[in-house]
């Protein structure tokens, strides 16, 4: 993050800010805030996404190009559509419980896109494919309906082990009901599946038609973060396919999806953190200007 540009620092670091604030009033609301402290999530998350997309729009400005070409900038993107998939939920859902998990979760997203902060470098041409934007449009959303059924998921955990021990007073009014978590939860996986469909259908033509990239098939697919990534992608096939064939469990269903998000995130930040992959559009050059 130190590495950003001043401005980028500042608008960063004010995001973070902002992110943490909307956490800590996940947390008073559940103590006890209820209405008057539910009615500063919005704001908090609203603004934090304008931030974000005000940095996108110096990231274009400095690479002169569509700010996806590298993951500090899929990251930001993947907060804003976060975000923004929370603020039209919450206007049906108003239970204190779905409010806190979400900016909880973003939260996290944000320290991940923290952890990969790197200043701009000029995208290296293949990016500016079509194959391109559409694998990086495509897998952002992807990760983003991955979020929201984990969330859903987790909510969905914790209201069945309080209806199991009969409490009733400690999910009633704060979190949506089981069917609605269930339903939830499946949306996200079918809206992730198909999404990620997508996402590696442009990876491969990405990768076909693109001969500046210098990287043979085998380097594609040997790659962590495509091998992580198409696992993911079976994986949620299988569940899918389960879940219509042999009526899987919904307890089961969660545990997986919480599986699966964790690979993403692995894939996404784990990957380029501890790993190293190729799968990385930006371009060195610039980088090491900026530097």
């Amino acid at each position: 993050m130190f590495d950003l540009p001043l401005h980028e620092t500042v608008i960063f670091a004010l995001v973070f800010v902002i992110s943490v604030a909307a956490a800590v009033v996940g947390v008073l609301q559940l103590l006890g805030g209820g209405e008057k402290s539910r009615r500063f999530l919005q704001p908090f998350v609203s603004l934090a996404v304008v931030l974000d997309a005000v940095m996108l729009v110096f990231r274009a400005v400095t690479i002169k190009a569509v700010p996806l070409t590298g993951l500090f900038e899929s990251m930001i993107v993947l907060t804003i559509v976060f975000g923004l998939s929370y603020l039209f939920f919450s206007l049906a859902i108003r239970q204190v419980w779905f409010g806190s998990v979400m900016v909880w979760v973003m939260l996290v997203l944000v320290v991940l896109t923290g952890i990969v902060a790197r200043p701009a470098s000029q995208a290296q041409a293949a990016a500016s494919t079509p194959w391109a934007i559409a694998h990086a449009i495509a897998m952002i959303f992807a990760g983003a309906a991955a979020m929201l059924a984990t969330a859903s998921a987790v909510l969905y955990l914790f209201a069945r082990r309080k209806l199991k021990r009969k409490d009733l007073l400690g999910i009633l009014g704060k979190v949506p009901n089981v069917e609605k978590l269930e339903h939830m939860n499946l949306f996200g996986l079918k809206a992730c599946f198909v999404l990620m469909t997508f996402g590696l259908a442009g990876g491969i033509g990405l990768a076909a038609i693109s001969t500046s990239l210098n990287r043979t098939a085998m380097d594609w697919l040997t790659d962590a973060k495509i091998v992580l990534i198409s696992i993911v992608w079976l994986l949620l096939g299988a569940i899918l396919a389960l879940w219509k064939t042999a009526k899987l469990k919904e307890r089961t269903i969660a545990y997986v999806t919480i599986v699966a998000f964790a690979l993403i995130l692995f894939a996404v930040v784990g990957t380029s953190v501890f790993c190293g992959t190729g799968h990385d559009f930006g371009g060195a050059e610039t980088a090491e200007k900026a530097r």
